[in-house]
This record gives structure tokens, C-alpha cells and sequence, in this order.
């Protein structure tokens, strides 16, 4: 087995002390902490437990030669001046969700990283190992059920009491973290909904701030989007649903698939095209169909799958593939590059909502968005305005 890729954790706060557990767990052979960086001088005593160098500047922990690559768990604004940073310095780079807060963001980070093909540069979509997702992936990929009709996913899982937002004065601002649901809780879904059912074209958006918590950015959101062909989709999220609801349907010409809590997913799939079933049924059998006389069997099947999971290991299997990506054994589940759909999903979805129109996705108004973004952070009075 080749040596453990030894990694600088950027960032030792929830995120980065997980990932942190799970090596000293020992559930990532391929994967040894060799730096600790926090801004927090007094974190300084887990590096020194575990006998690595510690630093309060993520640029010293890059110069110390220390590590050959970097998980960056930093407030959202920073992820590429950190991951940029760590490129330019010969360093493999695994950003965590989001890869950046907007587009112009995401895409100096994408471009300096193709600049750089000898490094790994990937996104922390720990979904994307999900087995639920990539059998999905496989299934749509294939053609099977044929072309998308509709598509919708209700995700309200993400309850958040008002306490959360008073941990740290950069949540739930527009200066500080660039957004509210759609930034911090799920891009997940964005970049999982774009993937298996591709990018789509325009959306239009209603977004409620400070809806049910004392926050300035997005507590609710319901936006519906474009995929072209005549196809659409809708997506639900906020914070303050208790109950909390995850429901994924997507409509195929040939089949449906539903997925209700990330865990089960019910695949019906139709014998041949619904048009053609619909184009090629008399009157009589549609009467029969409607009345019950007709065993519905003939059409469709039915298929119903359970999976278990894990806590962790999702996030595990990234961190594990990353590491053997740079090794050279194996091909990246969640490629940096592809980090930029879901942020100009959520992008598009805020720029909507505050202009009240419908947004183009495919020719998005990247500097409409950023004027719009900087009048909210200009107003917060809290942060310097973004370029």
C-alpha cells in the first residue's frame, strides 16, 4: 500500500474536527493529518497531541513543507484564496462545500486550478458517494427511462434554532457567509439535482429573508426551473420547518423515481414510452384502465430499494478518494470543476428572487449578481464589499 497522503486540515472548526475524528478513528488508512491550521491560537494543543505543526496562517502551514495537500473548512468567502494558495504552491486541494459564494468566485479558482493538471483539485460533494445517488446517476445516465418530463425535490430537513445563527458574526450574513440556505445547508441537493438530472436553463424564484429567524439572508425558498424541452423542475428548502421533509420525484418519459428521506427509492418503470401507450389505447381499455378492469401490471413495474448508511462514511469515501486521486489510483468522484454548477444555481436563485424576474442559468449575469450582492453586504455595514 503506498504511504498515507498526509494532510493539512485549513480550518480545525465543526467540519475540519470531523474529518480530524475520522482519521484518528483510523477509518482512512491512505490519509495521515500532518498540519493543523486554526485562526484559534488555543487549538494549538490537538496539534501538539498529536505530535504535528500547528498555524494560525494558512500560508505558513503551505511554506512548512509539512503536507502535500489540504482540506480547506473556512467561512465560505475564503475557500479559494486558500485553495488558490495551496496550488500555487505544489499542493493537492479538497474544498469544502461551497467552492466559492458566487460565480466570478468559483471560476478564478477553477481556472488557476486547470492551470495546474499535475495537482488534484476537488469538491468536498460528499453525496456524490452516496450508493442511493450514484445507482440513480447510473440509471439515468443510461437512457433507460428515457428524456426528463419533470422534476422536484422537497428538502426542508434542515431545521436550525435562532442559537445556531449567533454562534459566529459571519452566519447568516451577506458579507460574511453570502447567503442563508442556499449557501450553507443545501448545496448538496443543488449540485445532487443538477447531476443526475442535468443543468438547467433559466429559473424563477421566490425567496423569503428573515422569514422565521432574525436573520438578513434566505430562510425559505421555492424556486422553479427550466431544463429545456419543455421540461421542468421545483425545488423547496428552508430552516425552520421542525418536522422537516426530504422528497426527490423525478418524471421520465419511460418511469418516475421517488426517493423519499435520502433512504428508499421507488423505481416505476413503463413498458415502452407513456406517449406511445397513450397514442396506441382504444377507447374501450382506456374505460377498463380508468374502472379498475385493467391490471396495471401489464404496464408498469415496480421496484423498491432501502439503504442503510453509515453516519460519516459519505464524508469518509471523499476524503478517501481524494487521497487515492492523488496517489494516482483512482479517478475523482466530485471534480473541483464541478463545484460551479450549484453555486450559480444558488446564485441565479437569489438574483431572482431580488430582481423579480425570471434568470437565465446558461447566460448567467454574473455582474448584475455581484451588484446586487454588494448593495446587501453595503447595507449590512459589517463587511468590506466583494470584486
Amino acid at each position: 500500500m503506498a504511504d498515507p497522503v498526509r494532510l493539512g486540515i485549513i480550518g480545525l472548526g465543526t467540519q475540519g474536527g470531523t474529518y480530524l475524528r475520522f482519521i484518528r478513528e483510523g477509518r482512512l488508512p491512505n490519509v495521515e493529518v500532518g498540519a493543523i491550521c486554526d485562526v484559534l491560537p488555543e487549538k494549538k494543543a490537538i496539534a501538539d497531541e498529536l505530535g504535528v505543526p500547528f498555524f494560525t496562517d494558512h500560508r505558513d502551514l503551505v511554506a512548512s513543507g509539512a503536507v502535500e495537500a489540504v482540506v480547506t473548512t473556512v467561512p465560505h468567502y475564503a475557500h479559494p484564496e486558500v485553495a488558490i494558495h495551496a496550488l500555487d504552491n505544489g499542493l493537492h486541494a479538497l474544498v469544502e462545500k461551497p467552492v466559492a459564494v458566487y460565480t466570478e468566485q468559483a471560476r478564478a479558482l477553477i481556472d488557476f486550478a486547470a492551470t495546474k493538471p499535475e495537482l488534484k483539485f476537488g469538491v468536498f460533494f460528499n453525496q456524490r458517494t452516496n450508493p442511493l445517488y450514484r445507482d440513480l446517476k447510473e440509471l439515468l445516465s443510461s437512457g433507460e427511462l428515457g428524456a426528463l418530463r419533470h422534476t422536484s425535490w422537497i428538502i426542508t430537513t434542515w431545521w436550525r434554532p435562532q442559537p445556531y445563527y449567533m454562534q459566529s458574526q459571519w452566519r447568516a450574513t451577506w458579507g460574511g457567509e453570502g447567503g442563508g440556505v442556499l449557501i450553507n445547508q443545501a448545496p448538496h441537493q443543488l449540485d445532487l439535482w443538477q447531476w443526475l438530472c442535468g443543468i438547467p436553463e433559466s429559473v424563477f424564484a421566490k425567496c423569503a429573508h428573515g422569514f422565521r429567524r432574525d436573520i438578513a439572508v434566505e430562510d425559505e425558498v421555492n424556486a422553479l426551473v427550466d431544463f429545456g424541452d419543455g421540461a421542468t423542475g421545483s425545488i423547496i428548502t428552508c430552516t425552520h420547518d421542525i418536522f422537516g421533509t426530504d422528497r426527490l420525484e423525478i418524471l421520465c418519459d419511460r418511469g418516475k423515481i421517488v426517493v423519499d428521506g435520502s433512504k428508499t427509492v421507488t423505481i416505476t418503470k413503463l413498458e415502452r414510452d407513456e406517449q406511445e401507450i397513450s397514442g396506441s389505447m382504444d377507447p374501450e381499455t382506456s374505460a377498463k384502465l380508468f374502472s379498475g378492469e385493467v391490471d396495471r401490471s401489464s404496464l408498469i413495474t415496480e421496484e423498491t430499494k432501502d439503504y442503510s448508511s453509515v453516519w460519516g462514511q459519505q464524508h469518509v469515501e471523499v476524503l478517501r478518494n481524494f487521497a487515492a486521486a492523488v496517489r494516482g489510483e483512482e479517478e475523482l468522484l466530485a471534480p473541483g470543476g464541478d463545484g460551479i454548477h450549484g453555486v450559480r444555481l444558488a446564485n441565479a436563485i437569489q438574483l431572482s428572487s431580488w430582481i423579480g424576474q425570471e434568470v437565465s442559468i446558461s447566460d448567467f449575469p454574473e455582474d448584475t449578481y455581484l451588484s446586487e450582492l454588494n448593495q446587501r453586504i453595503a447595507a449590512e455595514g459589517l463587511y468590506e464589499q466583494r470584486s
